[in-house]
């Protein structure tokens, strides 16, 4: 059941299917979820690094029920879309990717993006008008904690020989997120690692996403994400994790800033907000819709 104008209503039947973009050679593969009878508009889901489209499933599945035609995407190097050619992970690559995928939508869609994705769905809405219709940022802003973005970086490259069995990746996992309660079901980390000949688990992601080099637009990032942001003229809104370490006060009252207009949201959670307190964000979410 969801709830139109204050009264409850039956929610609709949501059909499954796969989907799947080339561009330049990097097949993007992404799971769509279409509400039965005519929707309310499309909203397209991007994970953070390291992560996959499955970090969305129950969120995309939610949101697909109150009526949206929901997109959720594999970033190239991630999940089950392909790895780069030539071993570039460049915000301009990201973007890239996001607008070949766009292109192909009826309708300038919400996009809802978690730290890379993030960043990706702000830089495309903000230099590119038009391309989206409203913008939900999950645990990600302009300019964020150069800590804790180191934190995750060091648990990306935590375990570059794999794991001898997915208790060891859980462990990692809550080594990591330690206020998040550790799964007495391990399936659902068949989704992020992937098991090979040698028995071990890796991450299901290309390391050389972690191989930055001396690429110089490293360094300006955070300049071309402000001028993104102040360029907005969409809906937006920011979701902070309370114990994120890497969107400080700092952080959101920058965004604030460069988007008055834009609402902010907390939930208790870190910086995986998606997967730490998914029914909360969900709901925060579903309201946004409401309103964009």
């Amino acid at each position: 059941m969801h709830r139109e104008n204050g009264v409850r209503v039956p929610a609709p039947n949501v059909r499954h299917e796969p989907v799947s973009f080339p561009n330049n050679g990097v097949r993007l593969v992404g799971d769509r979820r279409v509400p039965d009878g005519a929707a309310r508009g499309t909203v397209v889901f991007l994970h953070g690094g390291g992560q996959t489209r499955h970090s969305w499933g129950k969120a995309a599945e939610r949101v697909a029920r109150s009526g949206w035609t929901t997109l959720s995407l594999d970033a190239r190097g991630h999940g089950d879309s392909a790895w780069a050619p030539d071993g570039r992970y460049t915000l301009d690559a990201f973007v890239a990717d996001l607008c070949t995928v766009l292109d192909e939508l009826p309708e300038a869609p919400v996009l809802v993006g978690a730290s890379l994705g993030g960043i990706t769905a702000l830089s495309a809405a903000g230099e590119r008008p038009g391309c989206a219709a409203g913008l939900v940022l999950v645990d990600v802003a302009p300019r964020i904690s150069t800590a804790g973005r180191a934190r995750i970086i060091d648990f990306m490259a935590g375990a570059p020989d794999g794991f001898a069995s997915l208790d060891q990746v859980a462990d990692a996992i809550h080594a990591y997120n330690p206020h998040r309660r550790r799964p007495r079901n391990l399936d659902g980390l068949r989704k992020n690692v992937r098991q090979r000949e040698n028995g071990r688990w890796y991450w299901h992601w290309d390391p050389k996403f972690l191989d930055f080099g001396d690429e110089p637009s490293r360094n300006t990032e955070a300049d071309r994400l402000a001028a993104a942001a102040r360029a907005l003229r969409i809906p937006t809104m920011l979701v902070r994790g309370s114990e994120s370490d890497v969107v400080t006060a700092e952080s959101v009252e920058d965004l604030r800033k460069l988007v008055p207009s834009a609402r902010f949201e907390e939930v208790h959670a870190g910086h995986m907000v998606a997967g730490d307190d998914n029914d909360v964000f969900t709901t925060h979410l579903i309201d946004f819709l409401a309103a964009a």
